[in-house]
């Protein structure tokens, strides 16, 4: 899967500068979420971030839902 485009992000808390971002992928209608782990048990290959729910708002309006 390619990551093609930058919806929303950059969290100011974050000290590198990118983090907690939304992305279009290369797979229709398929979203990527980069944010922050949390110790939440998952099945292999998968994990639950969070991410600020500001972050979440500009994606939505970003992608018009």
């Amino acid at each position: 899967m390619e990551l093609t485009q930058k919806v929303a992000g950059e969290d100011p808390d974050c000290d590198n500068g990118d983090c907690a971002n939304v992305f279009r992928t290369d797979q229709p209608d398929t979203i990527a979420i980069q944010g922050y782990l949390t110790d939440h048990p998952t099945p292999d290959g998968e994990a639950v971030v969070t991410l600020p729910e500001r972050v979440l708002r500009e994606a939505a309006r970003a992608l018009g839902w």
